[in-house]
């Protein structure tokens, strides 16, 4: 397909009619009324630290052997404080054994620092996202109004997810502190520091690995010149059984376009060669954050959203550590996770849900959370709904690039390409959907086959629908018919889908979905669902009698001593090993 001729300016591109992003007007249309409650939801819960089993209906595939891990709030206020945002409740880990066709359950509380000094107080003592801890009550006066001026300590409750470093199991959050736990006990083992081995500040909940266990992630570091993004490398193996992060490094250093108001980012895209970075408008006011305890607010009341400025596409190569001088720009976007991302005929496909607006992270406060009525349908009503989207970079711009001419041209692609200067590239996204998908609210926590397909062309990807505050349905996007196939059971709230391959597969989407489904309307009636990744089929499901909040992330492990089983998403659990398909 020949290059295409368009006049464009360096500000702005205006797409073509079947590139424009329709769901913004689709999405003002899709107001819903009589949004049932989900208070019950985010509610602080018990613990169940020893194996109890379930009951099983339908049948669960006896291949599957090992067990779905997931983490996320489990504890919402000590004594008579409440944490305010979502993402401040204390970590709970969760664990569904798979075995012969049967199912136990069993969870812990991560026992952090921040858990153990709440709960011997039954107050909170340590800050988090949207809630600071307030002067000790008995200190007298004097001593409560000096410990506003106290530098806010970061908080270890790893609440986001379940990672893997060198082999190890990890739960993790966005600060500069992880915990290794006992997969099989979800017992709390070694509290890990990341500035004890780099020189960052913190890491993102949503690293990347390699097939042989290089493992990438991303980290601010912050200095008196302001701000900077690196992107991290740790090695596959370990030389003893102690080790954690030892012989990790900073890769690259990436400098903010604004050194005191950096970028907030949740993960990163990775393809073959690359890290891409991708620096959008959510920016941190890094003044409003250190002062946060001294004014009595939380440090999410430095993180804002600045439509104004560009989404800037950063590329690394992963074998020099060398930025890519080109930047690729588009409109103000939000992003909070990846789907997939790689390379082929000289482009580089950057597949993200995004959004319109970046104002999301600070709705999810759980006073909201736990409206009802007309004043829930008002929040669910006023957000924007994230939406898959292609990107294409062209990989080879150089000074003799023309200007002026879309610089995609791979065949059946709407999305474009402009090069406006030496250095610049204006970027319009595709949609990876067809007009279906606005009916569901869009689709968040994607996943694909990861071990299998991450950095490599793919057909399928998976992903939650969100008609609520929360996901209410589970979707299966076709890329090549741009189809959507749909589980969905009114009043019953399904978690980020977990695929894993089954043990003979020969096409990318033979193997199962697993996810952990809730409902707010009758108690104790959490169960895991299995569907047919294939035929998006119920298999069957392990009813648990207990209640689980709606939490974050998962992954599934094998059993001990045994090759682990494939997870297909960052933060990924995954093995050594790419899977053989015939």
């Amino acid at each position: 397909m020949p290059p295409v001729k368009l006049e464009v300016s360096d500000e702005t591109i205006t797409p073509s009619s079947d590139t424009k992003p329709k769901e913004l007007s689709k999405c003002n249309q899709l107001e819903l009324k009589g949004l049932e409650s989900i208070a019950p939801l985010v509610r602080s819960v018990e613990e169940t630290p020893e194996p109890i089993a379930t009951e099983v209906c339908g049948t669960i595939p006896n291949w599957i052997r090992g067990s779905l891990l997931r983490n996320g709030p489990g504890k919402f206020e000590f004594g008579n404080q409440h944490y305010n945002h979502w993402f401040d409740g204390m970590a709970m880990l969760h664990q569904f054994k798979i075995e012969d066709g049967k199912v136990t359950y069993r969870s812990r509380f991560l026992q952090s620092d921040a858990y153990k000094k709440n709960s011997e107080r039954d107050r909170i003592m340590v800050s988090e996202f949207g809630t600071v801890a307030m002067p000790d009550p008995c200190k007298n006066f004097f001593l409560r109004f000096l410990s506003r001026f106290e530098k806010i300590e970061a908080t270890d409750n790893a609440s986001v997810s379940f990672v893997k470093y060198k082999g190890d199991c990890f739960v993790s959050t966005e600060t500069n502190y992880m915990y290794r736990v006992d997969p099989e006990s979800l017992e709390t083992r070694d509290k890990v520091d990341w500035t004890k081995f780099i020189a960052v500040n913190m890491a993102t909940a949503h690293p990347h690995t390699e097939p042989d266990g290089t493992t990438y992630n991303m980290g601010n570091s912050y200095g008196r010149k302001g701000a900077l993004y690196n992107i991290i490398k740790v090695p596959p193996m370990k030389n003893n059984p102690e080790e954690t992060l030892e012989g990790a490094k900073v890769l690259c250093s990436i400098v903010p376009s604004d050194k005191v108001r950096p970028s907030y980012y949740h993960s990163f895209a990775m393809s073959e060669n690359y890290v891409v970075f991708i620096e959008q408008p959510i920016k941190m006011d890094l003044l409003k954050i250190v002062t946060a305890k001294l004014r009595g607010k939380g440090i999410s009341e430095g993180v804002y959203w600045d439509p104004k400025q560009d989404t800037v596409f950063h590329l690394v190569d992963k074998h020099t550590g060398q930025t890519s001088s080109v930047k690729f720009h588009t409109k103000a976007l939000s992003v909070f996770h990846q789907i997939n991302a790689y390379e082929e005929d000289g482009f580089l496909m950057l597949d993200i849900c995004c959004s319109d607006s970046g104002e999301a992270i600070n709705n999810y406060l759980i006073q909201n959370l736990r409206k009802s009525g007309e004043a829930l349908d008002q929040v669910y009503n006023n957000m924007y709904r994230a939406f898959p989207r292609r990107f294409v970079l062209p990989l080879n711009v150089t000074n003799d690039t023309p200007t002026g001419v879309n610089l995609n041209t791979r065949p059946a692609s709407s999305a474009t390409s402009f090069k406006t200067a030496n250095d610049k590239v204006v970027c319009q996204f595709e949609d990876l959907h067809g007009e279906d998908l606005y009916e569901y609210g869009g689709l968040e926590f994607p996943q694909i086959n990861y071990s299998k397909f991450n950095t490599r062309p793919y057909r399928y990807f998976y992903g939650c629908g969100f008609r609520h505050l929360v996901g209410d349905s589970l979707l299966k996007i076709d890329l090549e018919e741009k189809k959507v196939k749909v589980w969905y059971q009114k009043g019953l709230f399904p978690s980020e889908p977990v695929f894993v391959p089954s043990p003979d597969a020969v096409e990318e989407d033979d193997g199962v979905i697993l996810s952990v489904v809730v409902t707010p309307t009758k108690d104790k009636s959490t169960f895991l669902l299995v569907l047919d990744a294939k035929t998006w089929e119920e298999l069957g499901r392990a009813e648990v009698p207990v209640n689980i909040p709606y939490g974050f992330h998962g992954a599934s492990t094998p059993p001990p001593r045994s090759a682990l089983l494939t997870y297909q998403s960052p933060p990924s659990l995954q093995g050594n090993e790419r899977p053989k398909y015939d």
